[in-house]
């Protein structure tokens, strides 16, 4: 049942970066066939756009991190769902990010917000030893810092 979740869990997973890699190269052929026109990143828009992103990764990535550990499942399933919900939320922000970034003309800030996502994207990885120590019930006794 545990490499059921897992197998399941790894589908999402690679899902995400395969949906990131596909936004960056739709971005970079819009964008190096001149299709797009570019927003200044000075601009309002640009720093609307910019705020928006860096805000909600700055939301959504210790959220996503934090989620089983704040929920604690009790079933695998609740566990299924929570864990897909962590891998979305986590490396979701990266296409936006990636959007963003063409839409401002290769602006390298939002290429770090992809990136930081795709840092903490990297941590949600479904493993079975994961699995296994998320699901273990918390000891009393052992001391919190």
């Amino acid at each position: 049942m545990e490499q059921k979740i897992i197998r399941h869990l790894n589908w999402i997973y690679y899902g995400v970066m395969i949906a990131a890699i596909v936004a960056y190269t739709v971005m970079y052929y819009v964008v190096s066939k001149g299709f797009l026109e570019f927003y200044d990143p000075n601009s309002s828009l640009g720093q609307a756009l910019q705020f928006v992103i860096i805000i909600t990764a700055l939301m959504c990535i210790p959220f996503g991190l934090y989620l089983i550990k704040w929920k604690k499942p009790k079933t695998l399933e609740e566990y299924e769902q929570l864990a897909s919900i962590r891998i979305l939320v986590v490396g979701g922000i990266m296409i936006p990010a990636i959007l963003i970034y063409f839409l401002l003309g290769c602006y390298r800030p939002m290429i770090w917000v992809a990136a930081i996502s795709a840092v903490a994207w990297y941590f949600t990885k479904p493993t079975l030893g994961k699995l296994e120590q998320e699901m273990k019930p918390e000891d009393p006794n052992m001391p919190t810092y």
